[in-house]
């Protein structure tokens, strides 16, 4: 049992009816799972209410009710009004479990691209150099030894709590975490100070109906991690880094390529050699050292420049940044896939025009002999994607192999005739083979000495899901599986 006032006392509520001075069981949002003599907080999400599942969690044994809305409840159970349930949410999530971020290095990072592939050298780094990190992102929740698939870039506060209690648990200094913009809107990581706060960049994404309003909303949400953290690393080349920082109330460093950057880089080189793409630059500033980086394109760069920053902070020695920087890999993120031919494979998240875009134009400053693309489209999704994505491809690959993706609850080949349409804005040069596997057993069958091939769209993804059933499709087996046959 847990004292209700030690978990509200840090925000302002008005007691409707009942006591507060009480003991509560355990902290539920989600009615399905109320315990007896629970609090249950009343959270408004974008499919229901949950103030419409007030009665029915009092009758399965809630004995508080946190709320934002006047309530008809039972005159035996307390009732607390707030102005934002979803802010009470966090704040009594950290308080229940003991406010765990207190105890840790807090590591977070936002921005349109370039967010999970950061977190994952940072870990990288500060684990070469002796440090236990934790981590949550889009790919995946990483606790001491044991992992968690994601749900949300950013979980839902009580759950972060929750992890960040289990990093405490497991022994875990420092945790490094992707925050999104909707975390940010919708309060999952209020009541945390961030020892550092990263903005990469931004570009329009993320706005509709169930996201943001607007670039300039999505923008300000951004801007909130750098009024609750120490120090902010900022991507100064990015045209809005004075925008995000406005109002800040952190320490700001920048880096990037500018004139003006506290860590810039310099001399970037790149590298192609079978199988194998790099870049090489130079660190000057805070730092100064030579970097390579075995992950394609400039945006390596800029990432990689972020990890330095945050480490320049920590005070690791060079050997190790360097070493860890050369070591670090993503998975599903520009993953170079080892393969006894002459070409150069590669699987990537990229799903959206933007993404796939900067993706496909990185990859053409190697200069390879042919640049092929495989992709789909997601169902259940806006056509408006499929036709930009397929006008990109069009454009910048010498070879667009059009293919299924998560059709979902779409027929496959209406998909694939959507992104035709894009694609035949371009005089670029396509293939249709619908079946997944398929068209990467043609790509890898007519891939030629010099070409580099991407399989875009899955990325980290071991599944893929048709009406609403995900069946196993990991492309590292597709591909083992292809090259297998061949013996």
């Amino acid at each position: 049992m847990v004292s209700l006032l030690s978990l509200i006392h840090k925000f302002p509520y008005s007691c409707i009816k009942g006591n507060p001075d009480t003991e509560v069981t355990g902290v539920v949002f989600d009615s399905r799972k109320v315990e007896r003599d629970c609090l249950f907080i009343c959270i408004k999400g974008a499919a229901a209410d949950g103030h419409s599942f007030a009665a029915a969690a009092v009758k399965s044994g809630a004995k508080v009710i946190i709320t934002e809305k006047d309530l008809d409840i039972a005159d035996e159970v307390t009732v607390i009004k707030v102005e934002n349930t979803r802010y009470a949410l966090a704040l009594i999530s950290a308080a229940y479990f003991n406010y765990p971020s207190e105890r840790l290095k807090v590591i977070g990072i936002t921005g349109t691209k370039g967010k999970t592939t950061t977190t994952y050298m940072i870990k990288s780094i500060l684990e070469n150099a002796g440090h236990k990190v934790g981590l949550i992102g889009t790919i995946e929740v990483m606790i001491g030894d044991q992992t968690v698939k994601a749900g949300n870039t950013t979980p839902e506060s009580y759950y972060l709590q929750k992890y960040l209690s289990e990093m405490v648990n497991a022994g875990c200094d420092t945790v490094v975490m992707e925050v999104s913009s909707q975390g940010l809107m919708l309060c999952r990581t209020a009541g945390i100070l961030f020892d550092i706060g990263i903005f990469t960049n931004i570009e329009p994404d993320h706005i509709g109906p169930n996201e943001h309003a607007d670039f300039d909303e999505y923008l300000a949400c951004k801007r909130l991690l750098f009024q609750q953290c120490r120090l902010g690393i900022i991507n100064r080349d990015d045209r809005h880094w004075e925008d995000i920082i406005r109002n800040h109330t952190c320490d700001i460093i920048t880096y990037g390529f500018s004139e003006g950057a506290d860590l810039k880089a310099e001399n970037m080189e790149l590298i192609a050699e079978r199988g194998s793409l790099s870049v090489k630059f130079q660190v000057k500033g805070i730092e100064n050292m030579a970097v390579e980086v075995d992950i394609p394109g400039k945006f390596s760069v800029y990432n990689s420049l972020a990890a330095i920053a945050v480490c320049h902070h920590f005070k690791i020695a060079e050997e190790n940044v360097k070493e860890a920087l050369k070591d670090a890999k993503v998975k599903g993120r520009i993953e170079l896939i080892d393969v006894p031919q002459e070409y150069t494979l590669m699987i990537d998240y990229a799903h959206n025009a933007m993404s796939l875009k900067s993706l496909l134009s990185t990859l053409k400053e190697y200069h390879p002999e042919r640049l092929i693309c495989l992709f789909g489209c997601g169902g259940n999704r806006s056509k408006l994607r499929r036709y930009e994505m397929g006008e990109v491809a069009g454009s910048l690959a010498d070879l667009t192999v059009i293919t299924s993706d998560n059709p979902r609850f779409e027929n496959p080949q209406d998909i694939i005739n959507d992104i035709k349409t894009g694609i035949k804005r371009t005089a670029g040069k396509y293939i249709e083979i619908c079946d997944r596997r398929e068209a990467i057993r043609y790509v890898m069958e007519h891939g030629q000495k010099g070409d580099i091939i991407v399989l875009a769209g899955k990325g980290h993804e071991d599944y893929q899901e048709i009406e609403g059933v995900k069946y196993p499709m990991d492309e590292r087996d597709i591909i083992k599986d292809i090259l297998n046959s061949r013996v």
